[in-house]
């Protein structure tokens, strides 16, 4: 009886050797990819501080375009409501000018409808 168990203990100590070496396998292999991962971003981050002067100050240039333009857009939002505001005065100037209008209007058609009665 006891060899039936003895190779159920070695067959069960086989297959815990091989997960055991294929863990291993994959550990190695996730170590490896940290390592290059970890090189990699050295070397973005050493390449990222050597930027040439050249490109920073056009970079530099870009901003400050970017916020003269901006500036310019802030400036034309204001002066589009100004304008707005001053439609809006001149608009009801004309009304009430066109309002006057009529009025004289309706007195001119009143004094001519006066005037046949007058006869």
């Amino acid at each position: 009886m006891s060899s039936p168990v003895s190779f159920r203990i070695s067959r069960a100590a086989e297959d815990l050797a091989q997960a055991i070496s294929a863990l291993s396998q994959r550990l190695v292999k996730l170590e490896q990819r940290q390592e290059s991962l970890e090189l990699q971003w050295r070397q973005y981050q050493q390449d990222s501080e050597l930027i040439p002067a050249d490109e920073m100050a056009m970079l530099d240039g870009v901003d400050r375009l970017l916020l003269e333009c901006q500036e310019l857009l802030d400036g034309s939002d204001l002066s589009s409501e100004h304008l707005s505001a001053d439609e809006q005065v001149t608009s009801e100037e004309q009304t009430s000018s066109d309002d006057f209008d009529q009025s004289d209007e309706s007195s001119e058609s009143w004094s001519e409808d006066s005037t046949p009665l007058a006869a």
